[in-house]
């Protein structure tokens, strides 16, 4: 049987695992030793207070996601400061904003080889959507917890060179009411916070997707309706054309 190794330099010796198999074991390990590292770094960061935040809200927009991320850093904070809850909401919204355009521009430059790793079905309906809404698609996205594909529409919005700018505004937006929805429960509600966010988040969330969709559906109509009365007023009454025509004609007799 194929017998796998790997080294590892650690501070006060060298560490070399060996073992016979597949090689599963020692990926298991490895990836426990890098979950439990990202979990150092993050609980480090955490003592930084709103700078720590904002780290940890970039790294993990950036697709370094550290444990609990962003979220649950944003519910602890403020439940031990609440009078500091909107600073922390400011640096969550500022690092995600960051960390998403660096994914974006990433992306963008790697092109559809950044979509390789998602499956094809959602790699369709994903830029259905974002072909359809355009940004308003990633706002809504921003909005929606996890388990709900965001990288996925922003590394699509980066492949597909949606304006930068109107990214990353619609990007903040929604972080923006994200973070402090999150921030005010976890001051309302305390130790609490977190049971009742996972009880009631994911229908506030898709409450306000819904709203956010019906709102740019109205919003199109009425740009459409508008647009008809316009071009409607424009035009000119065939019998008006008509008199012009005859008056012209008889001042040329």
């Amino acid at each position: 049987m194929k017998t796998s190794c790997f080294s590892f330099i650690l501070p006060r010796s060298d560490f070399r695992l060996c073992s016979k198999g597949d090689g599963r074991n020692e990926v298991k390990w490895l990836w426990r030793k890098i979950t439990n590292g990202l979990d150092s770094v993050s609980q480090f960061l955490v003592a930084f207070g709103p700078l720590g935040l904002f780290a940890i809200a970039l790294l993990d927009s950036a697709l370094i996601p550290l444990p609990g991320g962003p979220d649950a850093v944003m519910i602890l904070l403020s439940t031990q400061r609440p009078a500091w809850m909107p600073v922390y909401a400011l640096a969550a919204t500022a690092g995600s904003v960051i960390g998403c355009v660096i994914l974006y521009r990433i992306s963008r430059r790697a092109g559809r080889r950044a979509l390789e790793r998602f499956p094809p079905s959602k790699q369709a309906r994903v830029k259905e959507l974002v072909d359809r809404y355009d940004v308003l698609s990633v706002l809504v996205a921003s909005v929606l917890p996890p388990p709900f594909p965001f990288k996925l529409f922003v590394i699509t919005a980066g492949v597909f060179r949606l304006s930068v700018v109107r990214f990353a505004l619609a990007v903040g937006i929604g972080r923006a009411f994200r973070f402090l929805l999150e921030g005010f429960i976890a001051v309302r509600y305390g130790e609490r916070a977190k049971e009742v966010l996972a009880r009631n988040y994911p229908a506030v969330g898709l409450g306000v997707a819904v709203l956010i969709v019906a709102v740019f559906v109205i919003r199109n109509l009425l740009k459409r309706r508008r647009t008809k009365t316009e071009a409607g007023d424009r035009r000119p009454e065939v019998g008006d054309e008509q008199s012009a025509g005859g008056k012209s004609l008889s001042e040329e007799g």
